[in-house]
């Protein structure tokens, strides 16, 4: 039996047995209900997206049905989901979805790369999770499993080369069914298993294949990240002023905006970016509101 044979069988029996019971990947979820998923568990844990995933599909269960709603809509029913800009993304793909595709989710790859705000991994994972097709799903998880299990590497590089696409489209059977599990599979694992912090070697699947451990672990030499603060700092003014209009179903005046932020030059270079955004809408009379 070849080495990726192997290890598909391998990853297929542990996800069997260890995968989370999650409703973007039960047989009832549609292509929309995928692809919001995967919009909303861009650079968010997956407890965080659950609820707003469930009050989200209650209310737009269709394409069609957030597409007649106002992108103002979108960011208010995002909450504090973080990263906004998402919701208005999400947004303008559901009203490209019912002008170009009769409001359904295509299934091929290049027209799903043509949606607004669909870049090459929400592409691939919706063609694979949603339609059962052979594609590499390159997330931070899926790229961690690859580098240590494949190239014996503690981490992978910043951002996705060549010859990392070439290896993980390697790893996939011809099957697109098959493939299309083993990269859900790869990503569990990699959730689950493989964390970048604190990997469960013993617990792994692939540990007798591992690169990286048959290497001896050797460190990453890629240099460390910074931690991001927020507090005090324009992001925070940001999702502040976004809280307040949320809050509120008519435009409120700047005034009203200096309770949640005192600083009155951080508050307008918050305002600037958000307008810029589309997440913030001026209007008549110094006042703001979110997009109609």
């Amino acid at each position: 039996m070849s080495r990726r044979a192997g290890a598909g069988e391998l990853l297929a029996s542990w996800y069997a047995r260890s995968a989370r019971d999650l409703p973007w990947r039960h047989p009832s979820a549609t292509p929309w209900a995928v692809l919001v998923s995967e919009i909303m568990l861009q650079q968010t844990p997956v407890s965080r997206v659950l609820p707003a995933y469930t009050e989200w599909l209650a209310r737009w269960p269709t394409a069609s049905a957030l597409a007649a709603s106002s992108p103002g809509d979108a960011v208010r029913a995002w909450g504090r989901l973080g990263y906004p800009r998402r919701a208005l993304r999400l947004h303008a793909a559901a009203t490209a979805l019912v002008a170009e595709h009769g409001g359904e989710v295509p299934a091929d790859h290049a027209a799903l790369r043509r949606l607004p705000g669909v870049g090459d991994y929400t592409a691939a994972a919706v063609a694979a999770f949603a339609f059962g097709q052979r594609h590499a799903v390159l997330d931070t998880n899926v790229r961690r499993v690859v580098a240590r299990a494949w190239s014996g590497l503690a981490a992978p590089t910043p951002t996705v080369t060549v010859a990392e696409r070439r290896v993980a489209e390697s790893l996939l059977p011809d099957d697109d069914q098959r493939a299309s599990a083993m990269s859900i599979a790869l990503m569990e694992l990699g959730a689950l298993v493989c964390q970048a912090r604190a990997p469960s070697c013993k617990s792994c699947p692939l540990t007798d294949l591992c690169a990286w451990r048959l290497a001896g672990y050797p460190a990453s030499t890629a240099p460390a990240r910074r931690a991001q603060t927020y507090e005090g700092t324009d992001r925070q003014a940001r999702g502040a002023v976004l809280g307040l209009l949320r809050s509120h179903p008519e435009p409120v005046e700047r005034s009203a905006l200096t309770v949640v932020w005192a600083d009155g030059v951080q508050l307008a270079r918050a305002l600037d970016g958000l307008i810029a955004d589309g997440l913030v809408a001026p209007r008549v009379g110094d006042r703001f509101g979110l997009p109609t």
